[in-house]
Protein backbone atom coordinates (compact mmCIF):
# COMPACT_ATOMS: atom_id res chain seq x y z
CA UNK A 1 0.00 0.00 0.00
CA UNK A 2 2.65 2.71 0.61
CA UNK A 3 4.28 1.92 -2.58
CA UNK A 4 0.80 2.83 -4.39
CA UNK A 5 -0.21 5.40 -2.32
CA UNK A 6 3.62 7.24 -3.18
CA UNK A 7 2.96 6.69 -6.34
CA UNK A 8 0.17 7.37 -7.70
CA UNK A 9 -1.89 9.36 -4.90
CA UNK A 10 -0.90 13.12 -3.36
CA UNK A 11 -1.88 11.92 -0.12
CA UNK A 12 0.67 12.95 2.86
CA UNK A 13 2.27 10.54 4.98
CA UNK A 14 -0.27 11.45 7.75
CA UNK A 15 -2.74 10.53 5.53
CA UNK A 16 -1.24 6.84 4.87
CA UNK A 17 -0.57 6.42 8.41
CA UNK A 18 -4.73 6.59 8.68
CA UNK A 19 -5.48 4.20 6.01
CA UNK A 20 -2.93 1.54 7.45
CA UNK A 21 -4.71 2.25 10.74
CA UNK A 22 -8.38 1.73 8.87
CA UNK A 23 -6.58 -1.57 7.30
CA UNK A 24 -5.81 -2.48 10.57
CA UNK A 25 -9.68 -2.90 11.73
CA UNK A 26 -11.35 -3.27 8.35
CA UNK A 27 -11.48 -6.84 8.48
CA UNK A 28 -14.35 -6.24 11.00
CA UNK A 29 -16.49 -4.30 8.86
CA UNK A 30 -15.96 -7.48 6.14
CA UNK A 31 -17.37 -9.98 8.44
CA UNK A 32 -19.51 -7.71 9.70
CA UNK A 33 -20.74 -7.09 6.46
CA UNK A 34 -20.48 -10.47 4.69
CA UNK A 35 -18.54 -8.07 2.16
CA UNK A 36 -15.54 -7.60 0.57
CA UNK A 37 -14.03 -4.11 0.98
CA UNK A 38 -11.99 -2.46 -1.93
CA UNK A 39 -10.05 0.34 -1.02
CA UNK A 40 -9.88 3.38 -4.11
CA UNK A 41 -7.75 5.83 -3.88
CA UNK A 42 -8.09 9.11 -6.47
CA UNK A 43 -4.74 9.52 -8.52
CA UNK A 44 -2.44 12.84 -8.11
CA UNK A 45 -4.06 14.28 -11.37
CA UNK A 46 -7.81 13.24 -10.39
CA UNK A 47 -8.43 11.31 -13.19
CA UNK A 48 -8.35 8.00 -12.08
CA UNK A 49 -8.78 5.60 -8.69
CA UNK A 50 -5.93 3.09 -7.63
CA UNK A 51 -7.04 0.44 -5.48
CA UNK A 52 -4.26 0.17 -2.61
CA UNK A 53 -5.68 -2.44 -0.10
CA UNK A 54 -8.24 -5.62 -0.47
CA UNK A 55 -10.33 -7.52 2.39
CA UNK A 56 -12.76 -10.52 2.05
CA UNK A 57 -14.92 -11.87 4.65
CA UNK A 58 -14.43 -14.82 6.90
CA UNK A 59 -18.29 -14.95 7.42
CA UNK A 60 -19.41 -15.27 3.68
CA UNK A 61 -18.14 -15.94 0.13
CA UNK A 62 -15.97 -13.26 -1.60
CA UNK A 63 -17.00 -11.25 -4.24
CA UNK A 64 -13.87 -11.15 -6.33
CA UNK A 65 -12.00 -14.31 -7.05
CA UNK A 66 -8.84 -11.91 -8.09
CA UNK A 67 -6.80 -9.79 -6.53
CA UNK A 68 -7.76 -6.27 -7.15
CA UNK A 69 -4.87 -4.64 -5.26
CA UNK A 70 -3.20 -2.13 -8.15
CA UNK A 71 -6.18 -1.58 -10.52
CA UNK A 72 -6.62 1.84 -12.15
CA UNK A 73 -9.63 2.58 -12.82
CA UNK A 74 -10.94 5.91 -15.12
CA UNK A 75 -13.29 8.36 -12.74
CA UNK A 76 -16.35 8.11 -14.50
CA UNK A 77 -16.39 4.04 -15.29
CA UNK A 78 -17.72 3.61 -11.23
CA UNK A 79 -20.50 6.58 -11.06
CA UNK A 80 -20.72 4.85 -7.10
CA UNK A 81 -17.11 5.84 -6.31
CA UNK A 82 -17.35 9.16 -8.07
CA UNK A 83 -20.69 10.49 -5.84
CA UNK A 84 -19.07 9.02 -2.48
CA UNK A 85 -16.22 10.86 -3.22
CA UNK A 86 -17.68 14.02 -4.12
CA UNK A 87 -20.52 14.45 -2.01
CA UNK A 88 -18.62 12.85 1.13
CA UNK A 89 -21.85 10.46 1.56
CA UNK A 90 -22.55 6.60 1.66
CA UNK A 91 -23.93 5.59 -1.64
CA UNK A 92 -25.80 2.11 -2.03
CA UNK A 93 -26.57 0.65 -5.86
CA UNK A 94 -29.97 0.07 -6.23
CA UNK A 95 -29.72 -3.11 -8.25
CA UNK A 96 -27.03 -5.38 -7.69
CA UNK A 97 -24.49 -5.98 -10.53
CA UNK A 98 -23.68 -9.02 -11.87
CA UNK A 99 -20.26 -10.71 -12.20
CA UNK A 100 -19.38 -14.29 -13.44
CA UNK A 101 -23.29 -15.09 -13.11
CA UNK A 102 -23.17 -13.77 -9.82
CA UNK A 103 -25.29 -10.91 -8.17
CA UNK A 104 -23.45 -8.34 -5.68
CA UNK A 105 -24.66 -5.75 -3.83
CA UNK A 106 -22.30 -2.64 -4.53
CA UNK A 107 -22.34 0.62 -1.41
CA UNK A 108 -19.38 2.92 -1.76
CA UNK A 109 -18.39 4.48 1.41
CA UNK A 110 -16.16 7.44 1.97
CA UNK A 111 -13.19 7.73 3.89
CA UNK A 112 -12.64 10.91 6.18
CA UNK A 113 -10.16 12.17 8.10
CA UNK A 114 -10.27 15.67 9.62
CA UNK A 115 -13.01 16.69 7.41
CA UNK A 116 -10.98 15.50 3.72
CA UNK A 117 -12.07 12.59 2.06
CA UNK A 118 -8.75 10.27 1.08
CA UNK A 119 -10.51 7.97 -0.48
CA UNK A 120 -13.58 5.65 -1.10
CA UNK A 121 -14.45 1.74 0.14
CA UNK A 122 -16.16 -0.12 -2.29
CA UNK A 123 -17.91 -3.12 0.09
CA UNK A 124 -19.62 -5.72 -2.32
CA UNK A 125 -22.11 -8.44 -1.01
CA UNK A 126 -22.11 -11.40 -2.92
CA UNK A 127 -26.30 -12.41 -3.59
CA UNK A 128 -25.90 -15.85 -4.33
CA UNK A 129 -26.47 -17.63 -1.32
CA UNK A 130 -28.83 -14.84 0.86
CA UNK A 131 -31.62 -16.05 2.73
CA UNK A 132 -33.91 -14.96 5.85
CA UNK A 133 -31.30 -13.29 8.00
CA UNK A 134 -30.99 -14.44 11.53
CA UNK A 135 -31.19 -12.31 14.77
CA UNK A 136 -27.23 -13.13 14.83
CA UNK A 137 -26.92 -11.60 11.35
CA UNK A 138 -29.31 -9.01 11.32
CA UNK A 139 -27.20 -7.66 14.60
CA UNK A 140 -23.88 -7.95 12.65
CA UNK A 141 -25.29 -5.76 9.76
CA UNK A 142 -26.48 -3.00 11.77
CA UNK A 143 -23.39 -2.80 13.48
CA UNK A 144 -21.77 -2.89 10.05
CA UNK A 145 -23.74 -0.20 8.97
CA UNK A 146 -23.01 1.87 12.33
CA UNK A 147 -19.26 1.48 11.68
CA UNK A 148 -19.53 2.80 8.17
CA UNK A 149 -21.08 5.41 8.89
CA UNK A 150 -18.45 6.05 11.53
CA UNK A 151 -16.08 5.71 8.50
CA UNK A 152 -17.69 8.15 6.69
CA UNK A 153 -17.71 10.50 9.73
CA UNK A 154 -14.28 9.87 10.45
CA UNK A 155 -14.62 8.87 13.81
CA UNK A 156 -13.59 5.49 13.17
CA UNK A 157 -10.85 3.94 13.42
CA UNK A 158 -10.10 5.24 16.88
CA UNK A 159 -6.97 7.08 16.60
CA UNK A 160 -3.68 5.60 18.86
CA UNK A 161 -5.68 2.87 19.02
CA UNK A 162 -3.41 0.28 16.60
CA UNK A 163 -4.90 -2.81 16.78
CA UNK A 164 -2.81 -6.64 16.17
CA UNK A 165 -5.15 -8.19 13.31
CA UNK A 166 -3.74 -12.02 14.41
CA UNK A 167 -4.49 -11.22 18.48
CA UNK A 168 -7.49 -9.09 18.53
CA UNK A 169 -10.72 -10.91 19.07
CA UNK A 170 -12.84 -10.77 15.53
CA UNK A 171 -16.39 -11.17 14.67
CA UNK A 172 -16.63 -14.85 14.77
CA UNK A 173 -14.88 -15.72 17.87
CA UNK A 174 -17.25 -13.82 19.81
CA UNK A 175 -19.87 -10.88 19.76
CA UNK A 176 -22.17 -8.61 22.30
CA UNK A 177 -23.85 -6.08 21.48
CA UNK A 178 -24.86 -3.19 23.91
CA UNK A 179 -27.38 -0.11 24.42
CA UNK A 180 -26.57 3.07 25.35
CA UNK A 181 -26.20 2.11 29.28
CA UNK A 182 -23.93 -1.16 29.13
CA UNK A 183 -27.28 -3.20 28.87
CA UNK A 184 -27.00 -6.60 26.49
CA UNK A 185 -29.17 -6.19 23.40
CA UNK A 186 -28.02 -9.75 21.70
CA UNK A 187 -24.96 -12.21 22.53
CA UNK A 188 -23.76 -14.39 19.83
CA UNK A 189 -23.73 -18.00 20.93
CA UNK A 190 -19.80 -17.80 21.05
CA UNK A 191 -19.97 -14.95 23.63
CA UNK A 192 -22.33 -16.63 25.52
CA UNK A 193 -20.02 -19.31 25.89
CA UNK A 194 -16.75 -16.76 26.53
CA UNK A 195 -18.82 -15.92 29.76
CA UNK A 196 -20.50 -19.45 30.70
CA UNK A 197 -16.68 -20.61 30.82
CA UNK A 198 -16.40 -17.16 33.60
CA UNK A 199 -19.19 -18.78 35.64
CA UNK A 200 -22.06 -17.23 34.70
CA UNK A 201 -25.08 -19.41 34.80
CA UNK A 202 -27.93 -17.61 33.17
CA UNK A 203 -28.40 -15.79 30.03
CA UNK A 204 -26.74 -12.25 28.99
CA UNK A 205 -29.80 -10.24 27.56
CA UNK A 206 -31.12 -7.47 29.31
CA UNK A 207 -27.87 -7.49 31.96
CA UNK A 208 -25.41 -5.15 32.25
CA UNK A 209 -22.55 -6.17 30.94
CA UNK A 210 -19.99 -4.24 33.11
CA UNK A 211 -21.24 -5.44 36.19
CA UNK A 212 -21.37 -9.29 35.33
CA UNK A 213 -18.20 -8.86 34.67
CA UNK A 214 -16.76 -7.16 37.57
CA UNK A 215 -18.55 -9.67 39.49
CA UNK A 216 -17.52 -12.57 37.80
CA UNK A 217 -13.75 -11.83 37.74
CA UNK A 218 -11.97 -12.18 41.26
CA UNK A 219 -11.90 -9.30 43.67
CA UNK A 220 -9.43 -6.24 43.00
CA UNK A 221 -10.41 -3.53 44.66
CA UNK A 222 -9.97 -0.02 42.66
CA UNK A 223 -9.48 -2.60 39.04
CA UNK A 224 -13.09 -3.58 39.28
CA UNK A 225 -14.32 0.17 38.51
CA UNK A 226 -12.35 0.17 35.66
CA UNK A 227 -13.34 -3.10 34.05
CA UNK A 228 -16.90 -2.18 34.67
CA UNK A 229 -16.37 0.61 32.52
CA UNK A 230 -14.37 -1.39 29.75
CA UNK A 231 -17.05 -3.87 29.35
CA UNK A 232 -19.75 -1.64 29.13
CA UNK A 233 -18.04 -0.09 26.17
CA UNK A 234 -17.70 3.66 27.27
CA UNK A 235 -14.52 3.87 25.45
CA UNK A 236 -11.90 1.71 22.96
CA UNK A 237 -10.42 -0.47 24.90
CA UNK A 238 -9.11 -4.13 25.24
CA UNK A 239 -8.67 -6.13 28.03
CA UNK A 240 -8.25 -10.20 29.80
CA UNK A 241 -10.94 -10.97 32.15
CA UNK A 242 -9.86 -14.18 34.32
CA UNK A 243 -12.45 -16.30 36.34
CA UNK A 244 -13.34 -19.40 37.25
CA UNK A 245 -10.54 -21.01 35.60
CA UNK A 246 -11.36 -19.48 32.09
CA UNK A 247 -9.89 -16.34 30.45
CA UNK A 248 -11.79 -14.51 27.96
CA UNK A 249 -9.94 -11.52 25.91
CA UNK A 250 -12.45 -8.57 25.75
CA UNK A 251 -12.66 -5.73 23.24
CA UNK A 252 -14.79 -2.11 23.17
CA UNK A 253 -15.75 -0.43 20.41
CA UNK A 254 -18.73 2.63 21.30
CA UNK A 255 -20.85 3.34 18.61
CA UNK A 256 -21.13 7.08 17.69
CA UNK A 257 -22.69 6.41 13.81
CA UNK A 258 -24.16 10.21 14.24
CA UNK A 259 -21.58 11.51 16.69
CA UNK A 260 -23.17 10.51 20.05
CA UNK A 261 -23.05 7.49 21.44
CA UNK A 262 -25.32 4.78 20.90
CA UNK A 263 -24.34 1.56 21.95
CA UNK A 264 -21.15 -0.72 21.57
CA UNK A 265 -19.97 -3.72 20.65
CA UNK A 266 -17.76 -6.13 22.52
CA UNK A 267 -16.16 -8.53 20.57
CA UNK A 268 -14.77 -12.11 22.90
CA UNK A 269 -12.16 -14.43 22.73
CA UNK A 270 -12.07 -17.29 25.10
CA UNK A 271 -8.00 -17.43 25.16
CA UNK A 272 -8.01 -19.75 28.48
CA UNK A 273 -6.08 -22.80 26.53
CA UNK A 274 -3.31 -20.47 25.07
CA UNK A 275 -3.05 -18.58 28.73
CA UNK A 276 -2.39 -21.92 30.17
CA UNK A 277 -0.02 -22.83 27.56
CA UNK A 278 2.02 -19.76 27.93
CA UNK A 279 1.71 -20.30 31.61
CA UNK A 280 3.39 -24.02 31.53
CA UNK A 281 6.06 -22.24 29.14
CA UNK A 282 7.03 -19.89 31.09
CA UNK A 283 6.89 -22.33 34.48
CA UNK A 284 9.22 -24.53 32.21
CA UNK A 285 11.75 -21.62 30.96
CA UNK A 286 12.01 -20.44 34.77
CA UNK A 287 12.77 -24.01 35.70
CA UNK A 288 15.51 -24.74 33.06
CA UNK A 289 16.75 -21.05 34.48
CA UNK A 290 16.96 -22.45 38.10
CA UNK A 291 18.63 -25.57 37.19
CA UNK A 292 21.71 -23.82 35.11
CA UNK A 293 21.71 -21.49 38.41
CA UNK A 294 22.17 -24.27 40.46
CA UNK A 295 24.33 -25.88 38.00
CA UNK A 296 26.31 -22.62 38.06
CA UNK A 297 26.15 -22.84 42.11
CA UNK A 298 27.81 -26.31 42.13
CA UNK A 299 30.43 -25.52 39.39
CA UNK A 300 32.15 -22.86 41.89
CA UNK A 301 31.62 -25.16 44.74
CA UNK A 302 34.16 -27.92 43.33
CA UNK A 303 36.33 -24.80 41.85
CA UNK A 304 36.75 -23.53 45.18
CA UNK A 305 37.05 -26.78 46.86
CA UNK A 306 40.31 -27.13 43.96
CA UNK A 307 41.59 -24.25 44.63
CA UNK A 308 41.27 -25.08 48.91
CA UNK A 309 42.82 -28.89 47.66
CA UNK A 310 45.64 -26.54 45.75
CA UNK A 311 46.90 -24.16 48.98
CA UNK A 312 47.32 -26.94 50.53
CA UNK A 313 49.70 -29.33 48.12
CA UNK A 314 53.38 -29.09 48.74
CA UNK A 315 53.96 -30.12 45.10
CA UNK A 316 54.14 -27.22 42.83
CA UNK A 317 53.22 -29.34 40.43
CA UNK A 318 50.06 -30.94 41.27
CA UNK A 319 48.95 -27.26 42.77
CA UNK A 320 49.27 -26.24 39.17
CA UNK A 321 47.77 -28.99 37.79
CA UNK A 322 44.62 -28.42 40.33
CA UNK A 323 44.47 -25.06 39.59
CA UNK A 324 44.35 -25.72 35.68
CA UNK A 325 41.18 -27.74 36.78
CA UNK A 326 39.81 -24.64 38.58
CA UNK A 327 39.99 -23.04 35.27
CA UNK A 328 37.96 -26.09 33.35
CA UNK A 329 35.26 -25.82 35.54
CA UNK A 330 35.21 -21.79 35.80
CA UNK A 331 35.09 -21.68 32.01
CA UNK A 332 31.65 -24.09 32.35
CA UNK A 333 30.48 -22.80 34.91
CA UNK A 334 30.29 -19.03 32.84
CA UNK A 335 27.94 -20.70 30.69
CA UNK A 336 25.48 -22.22 32.81
CA UNK A 337 25.56 -18.57 34.50
CA UNK A 338 24.48 -16.72 31.11
CA UNK A 339 22.43 -19.66 30.91
CA UNK A 340 20.63 -19.20 33.53
CA UNK A 341 19.93 -15.70 33.08
CA UNK A 342 17.93 -16.25 29.11
CA UNK A 343 14.96 -17.39 28.13
CA UNK A 344 15.89 -20.27 25.83
CA UNK A 345 19.23 -22.36 25.23
CA UNK A 346 21.39 -19.78 23.09
CA UNK A 347 23.92 -17.56 24.62
CA UNK A 348 25.84 -14.51 23.25
CA UNK A 349 29.08 -15.93 23.08
CA UNK A 350 30.95 -13.09 23.17
CA UNK A 351 30.33 -12.11 26.50
CA UNK A 352 31.43 -14.98 27.85
CA UNK A 353 34.64 -15.11 25.88
CA UNK A 354 35.63 -11.84 27.36
CA UNK A 355 35.08 -13.53 31.07
CA UNK A 356 36.89 -16.54 29.74
CA UNK A 357 39.94 -14.11 28.40
CA UNK A 358 39.98 -12.01 31.88
CA UNK A 359 39.87 -15.52 34.12
CA UNK A 360 42.63 -16.55 32.23
CA UNK A 361 44.88 -13.80 31.82
CA UNK A 362 45.07 -14.16 35.80
CA UNK A 363 47.78 -16.74 35.20
CA UNK A 364 49.96 -14.85 32.78
CA UNK A 365 53.54 -15.25 33.72
CA UNK A 366 54.66 -11.62 32.49
CA UNK A 367 52.98 -8.22 31.18
CA UNK A 368 50.89 -9.91 28.57
CA UNK A 369 47.91 -8.14 26.79
CA UNK A 370 44.98 -10.45 26.10
CA UNK A 371 42.10 -9.41 23.73
CA UNK A 372 39.23 -10.41 21.39
CA UNK A 373 38.38 -9.02 17.89
CA UNK A 374 35.53 -10.10 15.80
CA UNK A 375 31.93 -11.15 17.28
CA UNK A 376 31.26 -14.89 17.89
CA UNK A 377 27.40 -14.15 17.87
CA UNK A 378 24.74 -16.17 19.63
CA UNK A 379 25.36 -20.04 19.91
CA UNK A 380 23.95 -22.83 21.38
CA UNK A 381 24.20 -24.41 24.61
CA UNK A 382 25.49 -27.61 23.29
CA UNK A 383 28.58 -25.79 21.54
CA UNK A 384 29.07 -22.61 24.09
CA UNK A 385 29.86 -25.17 26.69
CA UNK A 386 32.63 -27.00 24.78
CA UNK A 387 33.56 -24.07 23.20
CA UNK A 388 34.54 -22.08 26.47
CA UNK A 389 36.65 -25.03 27.94
CA UNK A 390 38.22 -25.24 24.48
CA UNK A 391 39.25 -21.51 24.77
CA UNK A 392 39.93 -21.83 28.29
CA UNK A 393 42.77 -24.30 27.58
CA UNK A 394 44.43 -22.92 24.12
CA UNK A 395 44.55 -19.30 25.83
CA UNK A 396 46.03 -21.47 29.34
CA UNK A 397 48.51 -23.40 26.67
CA UNK A 398 49.60 -19.95 24.80
CA UNK A 399 50.58 -18.13 28.11
CA UNK A 400 51.79 -20.80 29.97
CA UNK A 401 54.26 -21.56 27.45
CA UNK A 402 55.34 -18.69 24.75
CA UNK A 403 55.98 -16.56 27.13
CA UNK A 404 59.03 -16.43 30.10
CA UNK A 405 58.22 -14.86 33.74
CA UNK A 406 57.94 -11.20 33.35
CA UNK A 407 58.19 -11.39 29.53
CA UNK A 408 55.63 -8.40 27.39
CA UNK A 409 53.72 -9.73 24.66
CA UNK A 410 50.01 -9.82 23.47
CA UNK A 411 47.32 -12.99 22.69
CA UNK A 412 44.74 -11.71 20.35
CA UNK A 413 41.45 -14.12 19.77
CA UNK A 414 40.05 -13.09 16.22
CA UNK A 415 36.42 -14.52 15.45
CA UNK A 416 35.02 -14.80 11.92
CA UNK A 417 31.58 -15.67 11.88
CA UNK A 418 29.80 -16.93 8.54
CA UNK A 419 26.18 -15.81 8.08
CA UNK A 420 23.84 -18.28 10.26
CA UNK A 421 21.02 -18.47 7.59
CA UNK A 422 23.72 -20.76 5.42
CA UNK A 423 23.22 -24.45 4.93
CA UNK A 424 26.80 -24.70 5.73
CA UNK A 425 27.40 -21.94 8.46
CA UNK A 426 30.77 -21.88 10.29
CA UNK A 427 32.74 -19.95 12.87
CA UNK A 428 36.62 -19.71 12.28
CA UNK A 429 38.50 -18.64 15.97
CA UNK A 430 42.34 -17.91 15.63
CA UNK A 431 44.35 -17.42 18.42
CA UNK A 432 47.93 -15.98 18.28
CA UNK A 433 50.67 -14.61 20.18
CA UNK A 434 53.63 -13.20 19.62
CA UNK A 435 55.35 -15.39 22.31
CA UNK A 436 59.06 -18.18 21.66
CA UNK A 437 56.97 -19.95 19.15
CA UNK A 438 56.56 -23.91 18.94
CA UNK A 439 59.23 -26.32 20.09
CA UNK A 440 61.27 -28.03 16.89
CA UNK A 441 59.20 -31.17 15.43
CA UNK A 442 56.60 -30.21 17.53
CA UNK A 443 53.32 -31.94 15.72
CA UNK A 444 50.40 -30.64 17.65
CA UNK A 445 47.72 -33.17 16.18
CA UNK A 446 50.05 -36.25 18.13
CA UNK A 447 52.32 -34.63 20.98
CA UNK A 448 51.17 -32.03 23.51
CA UNK A 449 50.20 -31.72 27.11
CA UNK A 450 46.76 -32.79 28.49
CA UNK A 451 45.26 -29.19 27.33
CA UNK A 452 45.87 -30.23 23.74
CA UNK A 453 44.49 -33.53 23.96
CA UNK A 454 41.42 -32.17 25.84
CA UNK A 455 41.26 -29.26 23.06
CA UNK A 456 41.45 -32.15 20.39
CA UNK A 457 38.41 -33.83 21.70
CA UNK A 458 36.11 -31.68 21.84
CA UNK A 459 37.01 -29.64 18.79
CA UNK A 460 36.49 -32.89 16.59
CA UNK A 461 34.74 -35.30 18.51
CA UNK A 462 32.22 -32.64 20.00
CA UNK A 463 32.25 -29.96 17.77
CA UNK A 464 32.84 -31.47 15.03
CA UNK A 465 35.36 -29.26 13.64
CA UNK A 466 39.23 -28.76 12.87
CA UNK A 467 42.07 -27.91 14.90
CA UNK A 468 45.50 -26.52 14.08
CA UNK A 469 48.34 -25.31 15.85
CA UNK A 470 51.08 -23.68 13.39
CA UNK A 471 54.09 -20.76 13.28
CA UNK A 472 53.36 -17.58 12.88
CA UNK A 473 54.68 -16.90 9.13
CA UNK A 474 57.70 -14.52 9.37
CA UNK A 475 58.88 -11.96 9.77
CA UNK A 476 57.04 -12.50 12.83
CA UNK A 477 56.85 -14.48 15.76
CA UNK A 478 54.55 -16.67 17.30
CA UNK A 479 52.25 -19.44 17.25
CA UNK A 480 48.77 -19.53 15.72
CA UNK A 481 45.91 -21.93 17.19
CA UNK A 482 43.07 -22.36 14.27
CA UNK A 483 39.93 -23.84 14.82
CA UNK A 484 37.08 -24.32 12.41
CA UNK A 485 33.95 -25.54 13.70
CA UNK A 486 30.57 -25.44 11.98
CA UNK A 487 27.92 -23.85 13.72
CA UNK A 488 24.39 -24.65 12.32
CA UNK A 489 21.49 -22.50 13.03
CA UNK A 490 18.82 -24.57 14.88
CA UNK A 491 16.00 -22.39 15.51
Amino acid sequence: MNELVRQHTALSESDLEWLHLLVSEWQLLSDLSFADLVLWVPTRDGTRYVSVAQMRPNTGPTSYQDDMVGHLVPRGRRPLLDAALDEGRIVREGDPEWREEVPVRVESIPVRREGRVLGVIARNTNLLTVRTPSRLELTYLQSASDLAQMIAAGTFPFPGEQVEMDSSPRAGDGLIRLDADGIVQYASPNGLSAYHRLGLASDLVGQHLGQVTAELAPSRGPVDEALVKIASGYAPRETEVEGNGGVIQLRAIPLKPKGVRIGSLVLLRDVTELRRRERELITKDATIREIHHRVKNNLQTVAALLRLQARRMDSVRGREALNEAVRRVGSIAIVHETLSQNLDERVEFDDIADRVIAMVAEISPGKVDCRRTGRFGILDAEIATPLSMVLTEVLQNALEHAFSQGEQGSVEVAAVRGDPRAENARLLITVQDDGRGLPEGFDPQRTGNLGLQIVRTLVEGELGGTFDMVPVPAPGRGTRVVLDIPVPDRR
